[in-house]
């Protein structure tokens, strides 16, 4: 069965949302079987006030250029639609539902729980205990590309998140059979993965031991395993 994951990330103008700090980016990228499927949820806000030099220093966004994007209740009901109920991935991820779940009840939506939240944070302590866990840490441990992250970004971060969090989860190694499910199928009747052949074996079996194969089936009876794969 196919599982389903939104990797999530945010920006904006500062740390705390009960003191007036807004969202200015939001990035999601879907995740099937922990594999990047190319669907991704990407927008810039305008979050209705200025932009504090701190947080520009961060990520870039300047409240020019925001000026004039959508405010986040044109957005909520898209943002919801494409997290769904699946799992959140977060890095850090009570800053960020803290964040989302003051702009959802601000427009009166359903907030998000944080009993679907996989907070990659968490695990990368739980994995590496006393070291840096930053997310660029962990691409400098996993060896992952981050040369593009100049400046923080929703939906870059995101993207570099889901090859961390792929890492912390065992390595990509781990999952190649997911990567290449195209060459897998499965045995309906054990559930075991096999993987599919590009050109099929020559056949070694003569007719005289087809022969003896089907009478040693018939003493075995309708029950034998072999029976399975007839």
């Amino acid at each position: 069965m196919s599982q389903r994951e939104i990797v999530l990330d945010t920006e904006t103008t500062g740390l705390d949302p009960t003191t007036g700090d807004r969202l200015v980016e939001i990035g999601c990228v879907e995740l099937i079987n922990l594999i990047p499927s190319g669907q991704t949820f990407h927008v810039y806000l305008d979050p209705e006030r200025d932009m504090p030099e701190e947080a520009f220093r961060v990520h870039g966004l300047s409240a020019d250029f925001l000026k004039g994007k959508p405010k986040f209740v044109e957005v909520a009901d898209q943002f919801l639609t494409f997290v769904g109920n699946d799992p959140l991935v977060i890095h850090n991820a009570e800053f960020d539902i803290k964040f989302l779940n003051a702009e959802l009840g601000r427009v009166e939506r359903p907030l998000l729980k944080m009993d679907r939240v996989v907070n990659t944070l968490s695990l990368a302590r739980r994995k590496h205990p006393g070291a840096s866990n930053s997310l660029d840490a962990l691409c400098a441990r996993y060896r992952i590309d981050n040369s593009r992250r100049t400046k923080h970004g929703a939906l870059l971060d995101s993207e570099i998140l889901a090859e961390v969090y792929a890492e912390l989860l065992g390595g990509r190694q781990s999952h190649l059979v997911l990567a290449e499910a195209q060459s897998i199928i499965v045995d309906q009747t054990t559930g075991d993965f096999m993987r599919k052949r590009e050109t099929a074996l020559a056949l070694t079996v003569t007719e005289e031991d087809l022969a003896a194969h089907a009478k040693l089936l018939e003493k075995l009876g309708e029950k034998a395993i072999w029976q399975r794969y007839l």
